[in-house]
């Protein structure tokens, strides 16, 4: 026990010590441990263990003169104890050079006590909220956002599903490529084909909410979960594209003097890093035809092999493979996932209940404490006709917002990132569930982009910038990548407000120039207000 404790003090080469989640042993223990005299660190802890004897007159019987030396030891250690109680009128307190648990040299990262207080300071809003309103309307909540969430659900479960059904004309499309020997081949017309087609099913389902007149609820779901198999359809399609180029080019090299030599293509996965995709292809020197002939058959066989060595291209031509992709928790296709060997029930329920639960927060937090902020700066506004004034009101208004709109994204993190994508996870037995990382110690915007929200990010990686690098500098890849991402965070807040300002394209597009200067040496490494 000694020589751990004294590891434990001692082990950090700038001689502070860290605090630790377990609770320290006996002090006067560990204090008689190691003074000089005392008990030896190799005396072990089990030798201090001694059976309790009852009633005692406080004086231990004296040892005779042939004890081993376990037992003396044991007498020394309990004499010193005794001696040092003796002198002492009250107990003395360890004393050492430590940090703090929010000290950033702290080793201590287990603050799950500070979610569960998450919780219980929602829980106490929900309770005061209730009380107010029985006491205002005599009713304990408020209808306003619950009209909203109801109105036309079932036209909307219906046009979902039909939309996520639309998906699946990718497969029989695919085959049409990889059978055609003509011009709809993929590397020819396919890939033309598989983008208009993408485009127009795109236009058909952002404007069908339109035509329906639905809540702007109603339409900010339907259109988030539309880009989100958006996604998923050019990563289904694309993938296989590249396979089928790939599977083509293979059979090819069974008659070698009219095939292609070219280097294999390798598609980016999901887990490479910008890095990698930046390197250029090494040139082989010093091969004759027969090696060169033989290392690009095995890398165009390794590319048609899943990373798991389990499925080969074309057997995941399927409608189970299709449905399989469709439910999985990711928008970046692969021939095989890593699986969990089965379906944790329990866990399932609680993420379903999470779900419901955090749908009941958000309503709640909006009916409360956004909505009524708005209609009032509404009215405000309407009735004055001064600049300072105005400014003002928009002022105190956003002051008001920030609060509520920071609960209601660390609720909509929590609802889409943690347990929708973790029940769908637990339902198909995916095993991986890195959807976010910890986006919270982020020190620039780049690196909040990529920890906050994994599956788009690996989605932009691997099919925008990856996409686009063997054509464009990497500097102009970047820009398309936040291109395109602008003009989907522009897409949903249009949804939002009936109209297209460009608010949200400026906003996201912003992020640019301040990452560039997140990245100058005067602020580069800097963890200011993180």
């Amino acid at each position: 026990m000694a020589h751990s404790t004294s590891h434990h003090r001692h082990d950090a080469s700038d001689g502070i010590v860290r605090p630790r989640p377990v609770k320290p042993g006996n002090p006067a223990v560990l204090r008689a441990q190691g003074e000089d005299g005392g008990m030896k660190a190799n005396s072990g802890p089990s030798k201090l263990e001694m059976p309790a004897s009852g009633l005692s007159s406080g004086r231990s019987t004296p040892l005779p003169p042939d004890a081993p030396p376990s037992a003396l030891s044991i007498s020394s250690a309990r004499k010193q104890i005794r001696a040092q109680q003796k002198h002492r009128l009250f107990p003395s307190i360890d004393y050492a050079a430590r940090v703090s648990h929010f000290d950033p040299k702290s080793d201590y990262r287990d603050f799950r006590g500070f979610f569960v207080l998450f919780w219980i300071g929602l829980a106490i809003m929900v309770l005061t909220t209730m009380l107010r309103n029985i006491k205002d309307t005599g009713f304990p909540f408020r209808v306003g956002v619950w009209a909203l969430l109801g109105e036309r659900v079932w036209q909307l479960a219906l046009t979902d599903g039909a939309m996520v059904l639309s998906t699946s004309l990718s497969l029989p499309l695919h085959n049409i490529f990889r059978n055609s020997k003509g011009w709809l081949k993929w590397e020819r017309g396919g890939m033309a084909v598989q983008s208009i087609y993408q485009a127009f099913w795109l236009v058909l389902w952002v404007n069908w909410p339109f035509m329906l007149g639905w809540t702007w609820t109603a339409q900010v779901f339907f259109t988030l979960h539309t880009i989100t198999f958006l996604m998923k359809m050019h990563s289904y399609a694309f993938y296989n594209g590249h396979l089928s180029t790939t599977e083509h080019r293979l059979s090819a090299l069974d008659n070698p003097e009219s095939a292609s030599t070219a280097a294999a293509v390798r598609y980016p996965r999901s887990s490479t890093h910008l890095n990698e995709l930046d390197l250029s292809k090494e040139k082989k020197a010093h091969q004759d035809e027969e090696e060169a002939l033989s290392e690009l058959r095995e890398d165009l066989a390794l590319e048609l092999t899943s990373p798991l060595g389990q499925v080969t291209y074309p057997q995941n031509l399927t409608w189970s493979n299709y449905t399989d992709y469709i439910l999985v928790p990711t928008l970046c296709y692969e021939l095989e996932y890593p699986r969990t060997e089965r379906t944790q029930y329990l866990e399932l329920f609680w993420k379903t209940l999470a779900v419901f639960g955090c749908i009941f927060l958000l309503t709640i937090t909006s009916e409360e404490f956004i909505v009524p902020v708005l209609h009032d700066a509404s009215i405000r506004l309407n009735s004055i006709s001064s600049t300072s004034e105005t400014l003002l009101i928009m002022s105190e208004t956003i002051s008001l917002l920030l609060f509520p709109f920071m609960v209601t994204f660390l609720l909509v993190f929590l609802v889409i990132f943690e347990y929708v994508l973790g029940a769908f996870a637990e339902i198909t037995c995916f095993a991986d569930r890195h959807f976010y990382s910890d986006w919270w110690n982020s020190c620039d915007w780049l690196e909040f982009s990529r920890e906050w929200n994994i599956p788009v990010h690996h989605f932009l990686r691997r099919h925008v910038y990856g996409a686009s690098r063997p054509y464009l500098s990497r500097n102009m890849s970047t820009l398309v990548t936040f291109l395109l991402s602008a003009l989907g965070h522009e897409l949903v807040l249009g949804c939002i407000t009936k109209k297209l300002r460009g608010y949200g394209f400026l906003a996201q597009m912003l992020q640019l120039p301040i990452v560039a200067l997140q990245r100058t040496r005067w602020v580069k490494g800097k963890r200011l207000f993180n």
